[in-house]
């Protein structure tokens, strides 16, 4: 009797936890429509004479990354697969890694992955307002968000990350400025919804987008208390996309230099789109 009822209380707990999983799946299918949905459904064309007035570096940037005649799509669809990192610059734990993301700047975004290292399985997804990952499909081992910290950080990533996927969202207009830093750097600043983030970006000389630098607010650091350590990203390789030259190859993480160093995300392109609903 004991038994049947271990087994039948065991049972019970396994469906709820695929319940919830299924949830958690059908929360991000509604927030990657709503996001898609965010889509100009007749945008403006690309005009250089737009960013005559810019410092010069970010006049070279949106020159080499926006063709004239683009048109101005904002929400893009990624996927990629590279390698997941857990643990620190002298052991990156690393996971290999597949992902999708819909990046909807500054309405939010929702990044899907999955990562595995031998038997072990890691999935789930994040967004400006959620973090849920699951280990093997079956059990809960993160459930963050929803509070005011955890959108502050996320508007940080998703800010930064723009200016590599979506350059038509970091166009000058409202809520978004441009000031110079020095010869090759230029500071993207975004104001929305009583957030505001700011991100430093280096470009080549012919405009390519080298590197990201910005000040993220997180608790990954020893204290586990929430600070604004620096955050970067750099990128490698273009491709041609409806229009905007776009990375094949992104590294993210904290910046090389602190302790301890996560490394984050290494991971290769393999398609990206501007979604049209």
């Amino acid at each position: 009797m004991l038994v049947s009822v271990l087994l039948f209380s065991i049972l019970l707990a396994a469906l709820a936890l695929r319940a919830w999983r299924r949830m958690d799946h059908r929360a991000d299918r509604e927030s990657i429509h709503r996001l898609a949905a965010t889509q100009p459904a007749a945008p403006a064309c690309f005009d250089p004479a737009v960013v005559a007035d810019l410092p010069e570096p970010a006049r070279r940037y949106f020159l080499y990354t926006i063709q004239p005649g683009t048109p101005l799509r904002t929400v893009a669809n990624i996927t990629m697969a590279g390698r997941f990192g857990m643990g620190t610059k002298a052991n990156p734990n690393y996971l290999d890694m597949t992902a999708a993301q819909t990046l909807a700047m500054p309405a939010g975004f929702v990044w899907k992955m999955s990562a595995k290292r031998g038997l072990m399985r890691l999935s789930g997804s994040d967004s400006e307002s959620w973090t849920r990952f699951w280990l093997m499909g079956l059990l809960p081992v993160a459930r963050m968000g929803g509070d005011p910290d955890h959108t502050r950080s996320a508007f940080g990533r998703y800010v930064a990350e723009a200016v590599f996927w979506t350059p038509a969202a970091v166009l000058p207009g409202p809520g978004v400025q441009w000031a110079l830093v020095d010869t090759d750097c230029a500071r993207l600043t975004v104001c929305h919804d009583g957030l505001l983030q700011s991100v430093d970006l280096t470009v080549a000389p012919d405009g390519r987008p080298e590197q990201v630098r910005f000040e993220r607010w997180s608790n990954a650091n020893p204290e586990t208390g929430h600070r604004l350590p620096p955050f970067g990203g750099t990128r490698a390789a273009v491709r041609t996309v409806a229009g905007f030259r776009l990375p094949t190859r992104v590294d993210a993480g904290p910046v090389v230099g602190m302790d301890p160093h996560v490394p984050g995300v290494v991971a290769d392109v393999t398609d990206s789109d501007f979604p049209q609903e």
